[in-house]
């Protein structure tokens, strides 16, 4: 029996996604175009690999038995492509938001995806500028509409967002807050506001009117002007590691909890074999450290998710 790649390949993005949409999406062909190949797939191997019902797709025992090889099946098809090719070259990828520390996120990740090269991109429009000319193959960081035409992104963490402030200022003793406790405080932001999304967002939507922005000099003397005076207050991810600054608090905020989302982007049709290794990779870290769950009775997200999955786009 011999398998074609492209069926075989249809099945492993529509199999780790368990959704046919987004999974034609990452192949750059039509839902209609992918699900001949895995009914085309399904009438060789002779058993049916996906389930569809009226609660969405979901694996077989056959399918879930097939997956770990298929994986390994698509893996080596394109191995064996760059090899002959001589196009096996590093995944190059690049970051923006870098005041909240993307290459935290992807340092988890990096060992099990491949040979990777980093760049130094400043902010999203940067970045996608440089994806759709074809200078790299992916990058990482939030991705706020409107997405540009030729993109894809796939969400892969989101993670909740402390509040930092003075140590002077009147809600520091606090355990925990709410975000409008914070109304009648100073956001201060590393930046014009209009230009930071989720700064933004997060203001118009928990009525922060007292707003000023600093210069980014980086994070250290950043969080040093927080510290400064008792009515500012700013946000940051709350497992990012904080420079030493003396007199400054963090403090884990709740109902709802704000939560950042980091997303790998990439252009549509792009076939480097590390891209798969990567998306795996972020796909195997956010399902053992628990990155993509999300409550909405409980949680906050300038843009929700689409489904019960927390998948965005």
């Amino acid at each position: 029996m011999d398998l074609d790649v492209a069926q075989v390949r249809a099945f492993v993005h529509a199999a780790e996604e368990l959704h046919f949409g987004r999974a034609a999406e990452m192949l750059a062909i039509t839902q209609q175009g992918l699900s001949k190949r895995i009914s085309r797939l399904e009438s060789l191997l002779e058993t049916r690999l996906f389930l569809r019902d009226g609660n969405g797709v979901r694996l077989t025992e056959a399918g879930q038995r097939f997956l770990p090889p298929a994986r390994q099946t698509v893996t080596a098809a394109d191995a064996a492509v760059a090899a002959a090719t001589g196009t096996d070259r590093p995944l190059h990828v690049d970051v923006w938001g870098h005041l909240y520390a993307p290459m935290r996120t992807l340092a988890q990740v990096a060992g099990r995806a491949g040979k990777l090269v980093l760049g130094h991109g400043r902010d999203l429009q940067s970045v996608t500028d440089a994806l759709l000319h074809g200078d790299i193959d992916a990058a990482f960081g939030r991705v706020h509409p409107p997405l540009r035409t030729g993109l894809v992104h796939r969400l892969v963490r989101l993670e909740p967002v402390d509040a930092v402030l003075s140590a002077d200022h009147p809600l520091a003793a606090e355990a925990e807050l709410r975000p409008d406790q914070l109304r009648g405080s100073v956001l201060w932001a590393p930046g014009a506001l209009e230009r930071l999304d989720f700064l933004h967002r997060f203001a118009e939507r928990f009525d922060i009117r007292d707003r000023a922005a600093s210069v980014n000099l980086g994070l250290a003397h950043f969080l040093a002007e927080v510290a400064q005076d008792p009515h500012r207050f700013s946000l940051l991810p709350a497992d990012m590691p904080l420079p030493e600054v003396t007199g400054l608090r963090s403090v884990p905020l709740v109902d709802p909890t704000p939560l950042y989302a980091w997303s790998l982007l990439w252009r549509t049709g792009t076939t480097h074999p590390g891209l798969d290794g990567l998306t795996a990779a972020c796909a195997g870290e956010a399902r053992h450290r628990r990155w993509l769950e999300y409550d909405p009775t409980r949680d906050w997200l300038p843009d929700p998710p689409v489904n019960a999955r927390g998948d965005i786009g």
